[in-house]
């Protein structure tokens, strides 16, 4: 997997504060509370650090990024779709069974009978329309031209079915197997323009948020934070906290040497798991690959008066109030500023407790807490309604400090999504929104709005949306709860600007929708002008977007297994074999392609064992 990290440094020097303690739920004093914030000025200036020291960012390699695209809920089909590394150098020969696969998938009305008798049936669920989808686009991924046609096909008969009834609905949601190959077919062809145009933008606003996360309290039991953009995980009973700088040895050897130091920062509320977090995150940002122990494995001592005590979640010393105990923190341990700690590896001596860390125990969340009562969490919960209007303003502002602090990542991401490089939109947009302006003459759609809806559903919806929330399937990144709570807010704050229906913002309105109200009208407008760019310029000739396509093919050929894909494939012909014949006879197949079929089935009866039953 082709995966480099680099540091980066010093997103914000100091949290976004306030100058009034009291934001109304309008937007004229959500406007001037983030004019107020005294930290706004810093942030930009170490904005400029920031963009300097990027060197490279920590791509996933193409199979990598596709197969989690393909199979994101199944981690074996991800596995069995991806050649080994010893397969890369050769090409593997498709057995006899396979080819004959193969070969029936090379016919579009064999392929496209195939898809439209397997939705016929109800056992055929929402999973096995995505696994066939993936499964065909691996198989077809050396014939790009071929899979385009064959999606077409299907979309022409998918518009065709939705046209007379409700056509706004088109590609809103994946109910078909034709949906999830464009999300698919979206994820190749644009694998480029996001590499080299999009990539840098999105991982400078994810590496914003985590720093930004990261420099207020985390509860590490709910998981809630300081610093976020959503309502639902924010840490509204925050106590005091001061930033730490440690200087970090690492142990090296068997006779007690250690390391240079390495300064990492933390906060006196942080609990020892979380230093520990912290300590290897530091590690692998500066030296850009992970430290040789797992972080069940790291056991951290604190040097106080020349002797190293050590720093456990929960100890003897431990608070407990009832049947709930308190996780230990650094300021449970009055750890100072400065303060030297070293990390060992418990596979090194023997381990205090026999469990790797408290969060093993099935009743982590009812036994212990960090930061929130969980008594006053729980009063809380009882009267939300009488409570919620006043603490939506106090909830406001401190939301408020995080949106600011990493605004200009996410404007700069948005323009460069949609953005165009040399005033062209990459290809594979032009062509494909030039294909549903065709599917709405066909049909006599005249309504404007059906046709933004259908490029709204195809393209921000289908895919950019997907690689907001999963910056996962795109770097060597790990996705915490508190970053997927921030990305869905923006992942929201994004398709707002492809809406176009008008938000009416009243003092209800959820606190992510007043986050963002006076970006989305500005928004709104580069979109339109997006769209209107897109359709104005010259068209792509067939010949111009099939050499494009080829070349895709060309370039990741022999990166799949595609015998595991047609194996597969084979499955699901198995499992409806009667049905699929019934619907090549009601569509007419020649009796050539119906022999094929008799054929494959007769050479995976044959088979005494096969690899994929």
């Amino acid at each position: 997997m082709e995966s480099v990290c680099f540091s980066v440094q010093g997103v914000f020097s100091r949290r976004a504060r306030f100058s009034h303690t009291h934001t109304h739920a309008r937007l004229s004093s959500i406007k001037a509370a983030s004019l107020s914030s005294t930290g706004f000025v810093d942030l930009q200036t170490e904005k400029t650090d920031l963009m300097e020291t990027v060197g490279a960012i920590p791509f996933l390699d193409y199979k990598h990024f596709a197969s989690r695209i393909f199979f994101p809920e199944s981690e074996s089909l991800m596995a069995l779709c991806i050649k080994d590394i010893g397969q890369d150098v050769v090409k593997v020969q498709l057995d006899e069974c396979c080819q004959g696969v193969s070969r029936l998938l090379q016919d579009q009305l064999f392929l496209t009978s195939m898809v439209h008798a397997l939705e016929e049936q109800k056992s055929f669920t929402l999973k096995d329309k995505c696994v066939l989808a993936s499964l065909l686009t691996v198989a077809l991924h050396n014939n790009l031209s071929y899979l385009t046609e064959v999606m077409e096909a299907l979309l022409k008969s998918l518009t065709q079915q939705n046209s007379n009834a409700q056509p706004k609905l088109l590609l809103r949601r994946t109910e078909s197997t034709v949906e999830k190959l464009l999300t698919n077919w979206m994820s190749i062809c644009l694998y480029g323009f996001l590499r080299e145009s999009v990539g840098q933008h999105l991982f400078l606003m994810v590496s914003a948020l985590t720093q930004q996360t990261a420099k207020g309290p985390v509860d590490c039991v709910t998981e809630k934070a300081l610093y976020t953009l959503s309502e639902d995980w924010l840490l509204w009973q925050a106590q005091d906290f001061t930033s730490l700088k440690l200087k970090v040895l690492f142990a090296v050897g068997s006779d007690g040497e250690v390391s240079e130091p390495l300064e990492v920062n933390a906060l006196s509320c942080d609990s020892v798991e979380q230093v520990k977090e912290k300590i290897l995150s530091t590690f692998k940002a500066k030296f850009g690959f992970p430290y040789n122990t797992h972080l069940r494995d790291v056991r951290i001592e604190y040097e106080k008066n020349g002797l190293f005590v050590a720093l456990e979640e929960v100890d003897a010393s431990s608070e407990v109030i009832g049947e709930v105990t308190m996780l230990n923190t650094l300021e449970h341990y009055k750890v100072p500023d400065g303060a030297t700690i070293k990390v060992l590896s418990r596979k090194s001596r023997h381990p205090l407790s026999p469990q790797g860390s408290v969060k093993d125990d099935e009743n982590f969340s009812g036994k212990y807490f960090h930061l929130i009562d969980p008594d006053v969490d729980k009063d809380q919960r009882k009267n939300p309604e009488r409570k919620k209007l006043k603490l939506k303003e106090v909830h406001l502002t401190k939301l408020l400090s995080t949106k600011v602090a990493v605004h200009s990542f996410v404007e700069n991401l948005f323009r460069s999504i949609w953005g165009m490089p040399h005033s062209r939109a990459p290809q594979a947009i032009k062509y494909f929104f030039d294909f549903l302006d065709t599917q709405a003459d066909t049909l006599k759609i005249t309504d404007p709005d059906v046709l933004h809806i259908w490029k709204t559903n195809s393209l921000p919806l289908r895919f950019w949306v997907n690689i907001l929330k999963n910056p996962q399937f795109v770097f060597d990144v790990e996705k915490t709860p508190q970053l997927d709570s921030c990305l869905t807010v923006i992942a929201q704050a994004f398709m707002d600007s492809f809406s176009l229906s008008e938000t009416q913002l009243g003092k209800h309105a959820p606190t992510n929708k007043l986050l963002y109200a006076k970006d989305i009208p500005k928004f709104k407008q580069e979109v339109k002008a997006y769209y209107k760019h897109i359709r104005d310029q010259s068209q792509i000739t067939q010949s111009e977007f099939k050499e494009f396509l080829q070349e895709e093919s060309k370039k990741h050929e022999n990166e799949f297994n595609e015998a595991a894909a047609l194996g597969e494939i084979y499955k699901f012909i198995q499992r409806y074999f009667t049905e699929i014949k019934e619907k090549l006879d009601k569509d007419g197949a020649p009796t050539e392609l119906m022999e094929q079929l008799h054929h494959v089935k007769s050479l995976f009866d044959g088979l005494k064992s096969c690899s994929w039953n």
